[in-house]
């Protein structure tokens, strides 16, 4: 194991919210404008994800326009083909100006509210370069890890170019080739992403 580095603060950190998806599972609709509670999706992550990092920024491939709405740098990939979460952390990286970055998907409306500062003891603590949210289920055999939530140092760009360049897709596989760290959550409902337009009206019912 690496030796522990000084705690990372937020002002290290750049957020992004990852809207740049097709929407296939909702019928193409921009899951991201999609609405919870009255607040589109990603405008809803982009509040919950501020408060934890000192800048922020989306990452979105249609309705710029309304993306530009929400007070942050609004970046589209600039690989084209819409390959995924990983197209995403290669444009916010290339406009990251902070040493660690922190990525959000859209379309998760309960993720922690301590997530990045959690990620942030996690990668410190580690010595590491990328951290990841894990959760135990019961029921389930394993450790279920949840990529598309990273806290990475912006030094790792040159290897997801050159991993995505090779063809590579899954964000699991480009972690494993670096140091990384699995932070443990008690809280899986947290990590429940919205796949579908049902979903998204089951996930604003109320709870308990």
């Amino acid at each position: 194991m690496a030796p522990a580095q000084p705690a990372i603060t937020p002002a290290q950190i750049t957020g992004v919210v990852l809207a740049g998806g097709r929407g296939t599972r909702m019928g193409g609709v921009d899951k991201g404008l999609q609405l919870f509670h009255g607040v589109p999706l990603a405008l809803h992550a982009l509040r919950r994800l501020q408060v934890q990092v000192s800048a922020a920024m989306v990452n979105a491939n249609r309705h710029l326009d309304s993306y530009q709405g929400f007070g942050v740098p609004v970046w589209p990939d600039r690989v084209p083909d819409y390959l995924g979460p990983l197209a995403g952390f290669i444009t916010a990286l290339q406009h990251c100006t902070t040493p660690y970055m922190a990525t959000v998907p859209c379309d998760v409306p309960f993720f922690p509210a301590d997530l990045v500062a959690r990620l942030a003891r996690g990668l410190a603590g580690a010595g590491s370069e990328i951290a990841v949210p894990s959760t135990e289920t019961a029921g389930l055999p394993a450790v279920q890890i949840h990529p598309v939530f990273c806290l990475m140092h912006t030094s790792v760009l040159p290897s997801l170019e050159q991993f995505v360049a090779s063809g590579g897709r899954k964000v699991e596989d480009w972690i494993t080739r670096h140091a990384s760290v699995w932070v443990p959550f008690d809280t899986p409902r947290a990590f429940f992403n919205v796949n579908t337009l049902a979903q998204l009206e089951e996930a604003q019912k109320p709870t308990g």
